[in-house]
């Protein structure tokens, strides 16, 4: 009987080698998605003025929060004065050059296009932490930045015995020949574009003298809905104002209002969190409150009322990325007071959510070996409150599953506490349910990129239905991409409706990136088949003239060699091996990525070529 039990026992293993298809691969741990992923100084404490302290954010593309199809620039409004007299300590300082690089990393993984500096003079801190900035912005091909002259640099920074506007024109010049020539300053039709704060509130300036006075035929965006009319004016910028306790709405619409009657004009509107200057020393006690991340929607809200994609809104800002002592900053995070509980009830995996849960994207889900080492099994939209955990063939096991809920751009991430989980799934061999009939569409705007290792590429995902309106949350994900290349959706949770929605999926590799792989299947490239050993063996075992006593000794030895072989070589599940490919060899094939997308009743799926440089 022993000779039978050990082919028994190699059956077992056979039918496990093929019923067990998923495998945890960390891909992230939970100390990255609870800890500060902000170029915040992690020594920053939550201040009386609402500034949250650094911590986990979301990193969702902030045009995510713009109407479908936005291509609106947005830069964020970067204060330049952290380490100087006079300024509160926010644990770093604006001439750290590490540090500058950190802050515009953060920018770029949130979907920032560039800055706008406050500028305040040549030949002083602010002026070397600026050309700090310009040299990093150089360095991230498509990054930019422009200088806003505040009314201080005149005031604080004139030539000797220079009236206001001869002031004035002596540091555009200075800022024409060591700031406009940079490849990464922003430039309007050409012209490098400046704007400036209050400096027609203090001072008396003939605009149309100093545009003359320069070379460089500067384009002029200037403040609110006045700007637009302004002399020498090629658009106008809004702001945050404080003293309206409407938290800014009828300030926004009356500024967008207004530059749609200036069509050739540039309007660049703006997206606050809040306003507290409790903290300045010049403060005035001026507050609109954040509503636990209300008013940064909010502000987005009034741009989608008035643009879209066949009316686009050019530029916006983000008031402010850092400025800590008016409360405005964004840097650290937006507080969205959301709290998160995760628990089992049989094989279902159940969360509550309590806070206003349209300050959360997506809900991801967390599978662990460890409780340390993560690996996301989906995306879900914010309408699902629930997961099987049979739809997931896990190996029989305990496991740490967690539940994260995804903020909107640059708001809290929340992940529950965790929930231990031993997989019992016994349907988990059984063949899956043929895939449901797609009543869904999906293409990529452009279907072929061009990909340079340590950069990115984009394509616009566009996911329409086949008839009607579909309303339920289609999640993105790429099948397969090969190793060393990543893929990241924003959104990745999509609901398309009757008009279809759009997600920009980025493309990416590191500096470091080696190779491509190309999967294939060992059993059918290996040199060495243990089939037809083991196979060779039965035959030895069941020949003619071998009595029965050596046939079983035999046939054990089979059982033992499958026992040994096949679960060596099904490596915990049907996984397929890789084979490297040389970094030539790469170049000269393109990679095709399946783009797929997955609601509860429908899938579809569509592919873009990626050429490799």
């Amino acid at each position: 009987m022993r000779p039978l039990s050990i082919a028994a026992a190699t059956l077992v293993c056979l039918q496990m080698c093929f019923a067990a298809d998923l495998t945890i691969n960390p891909t992230t741990t939970l100390a990255a998605q609870t800890s500060n992923n902000t170029s915040a100084s992690s020594s920053f404490k939550t201040a009386s003025d609402g500034n949250l302290d650094a911590t986990n954010i979301s990193k969702v593309n902030t045009h995510s929060l713009l109407y479908p199809g936005a291509q609106t620039k947005i830069f964020a409004h970067l204060e330049l004065w952290w380490g100087v007299p006079g300024h509160i300590d926010i644990g770093y300082s604006s001439t750290d050059a590490a540090h500058v690089n950190q802050q515009i990393e953060d920018m770029i993984s949130r979907g920032i296009d560039g800055v706008v500096m406050v500028w305040y003079g040549p030949n002083n801190p602010i002026d070397q932490a600026a050309q700090l900035v310009m040299k990093g912005a150089e360095s991230h091909p498509g990054f930019t930045f422009a200088l806003m002259i505040d009314h201080g640099a005149i005031q604080w920074d004139s030539c000797n015995g220079c009236a206001p506007p001869q002031a004035l024109i002596a540091q555009l010049q200075y800022l024409e020949q060591n700031y406009f020539s940079s490849p990464a300053y922003l430039k309007m039709n050409g012209q490098p574009v400046v704007t400036d704060f209050d400096i027609d509130l203090f001072y008396q300036i003939d605009w149309t003298a100093v545009k003359q006075a320069l070379s460089s035929n500067p384009a002029f965006i200037f403040q609110n809905d006045s700007g637009f009319s302004h002399a020498e004016s090629d658009g106008a910028y809004s702001w945050v104002i404080p003293t309206i306790t409407d938290y800014g709405a009828s300030y926004l619409a009356d500024f967008y209002s207004t530059g749609a009657q200036f069509p050739t004009k540039q309007t660049w509107g703006a997206a606050y969190k809040g306003f507290n200057d409790s903290l300045a020393t010049w403060g005035m006690h001026r507050i609109i409150g954040q509503q636990c991340g209300q008013t940064w929607l909010q502000t987005f809200a009034e741009i989608n009322k008035v643009y879209s994609a066949n009316d686009p809104l050019p530029a916006m800002q983000l008031v402010t990325w850092n400025d800590y002592e008016e409360g405005s900053e964004m840097e650290s995070g937006i507080d969205n007071c959301v709290s998160l509980s995760a628990n089992l009830s049989g094989n279902s995996l159940q969360w509550t959510i309590k806070g206003n849960e349209n300050t959360v994207d997506h809900y991801t889900v967390y599978a662990s070996s460890d409780s340390q080492n993560l690996m996301p099994l989906t995306d879900l939209a914010t309408n699902s409150h629930s997961l099987d955990m049979c739809n997931y063939a896990l190996p029989a096991g305990n496991y740490s599953l967690y539940v994260q809920a995804v903020g909107k751009p640059s708001l809290t991430n929340h992940m529950s506490d965790v929930v231990r989980y031993t997989a019992n799934c016994l349907a988990a061999s059984a063949p899956p349910p043929p895939a449901p009939t797609a009543t869904l569409t999906m293409a990529a705007t452009p279907s072929s990129v061009n990909l340079t290792p340590g950069q990115e590429a984009t394509s616009s995902i566009v996911v329409n239905a086949q008839s009607g309106s579909f309303n339920q949350a289609v999640s993105l994900s790429c099948s397969n991409p090969p190793l060393g290349l990543t893929c990241a959706f924003s959104p990745a949770v999509v609901t398309p409706g009757s008009s279809g929605a759009t997600s920009v999926l980025t493309f990416s590799t590191s500096t470091a990136f080696v190779s491509l792989i190309r999967p294939f299947s060992k059993p059918e490239n290996s040199a060495f088949n243990p089939y037809l050993l083991s196979f060779g063996i039965m035959g030895f075992a069941l020949m003619g003239g071998i009595d029965k006593k050596r046939a079983l000794k035999a046939l054990a030895l089979f059982s033992v060699i499958c026992l040994a072989l096949l679960c060596s070589f099904c490596g915990g599940g049907g996984k397929t091996s890789t084979q490297a490919l040389s970094p030539s060899a790469a170049a000269l094939s393109p990679v095709t990525v399946t783009v797929s997308g997955a609601a509860r009743s429908t899938q579809a799926s569509t592919t873009v070529r990626i050429n490799i440089q």
